[in-house]
């Protein structure tokens, strides 16, 4: 992200640096966010992507219950199948994450172990 840095908020750089380490098929919610940089909240992370997110991949960024970013489900279920990202069900038939499998983290996939904080 360095490449914003001069335009970004630093907090908003880190949010978005965080947002390009999940792994494509994986998601962390906004306050799984907040707590692997240890500072700001859900809302914070929350408005950071609403206002900066584009430029990353904001569809790995999510609520905490697994329902697709209000006004862009559709391209954000579009990523998610093109990924991999395990998904559910509800008993009307509405996808949603299936977070369990879905949620990352903030380690390495290859079993390296803890990754230092940004």
């Amino acid at each position: 992200m360095s490449r914003m840095s001069e335009e970004l908020p630093a907090y908003a750089e880190r949010v978005l640096e965080v947002a390009e380490r999940i792994p494509p098929g994986r998601v962390m919610t906004y306050g799984d966010v907040a707590e692997w940089l240890g500072e700001g909240g859900p809302r914070q992370v929350g408005r950071v992507m609403a206002l900066y997110g584009a430029a990353v991949p904001w569809w790995r960024v999510v609520r905490a219950d697994g329902v697709p970013l209000p006004g862009s489900e559709r391209r954000a279920l579009e990523h998610y199948r093109a990924e991999g990202t395990p998904l559910r069900e509800t008993p009307s038939g509405e996808p949603r994450l299936a977070m369990r499998g879905a949620r990352w983290d903030g380690r390495e996939e290859d079993g390296g172990g803890d990754e230092a904080h940004i």
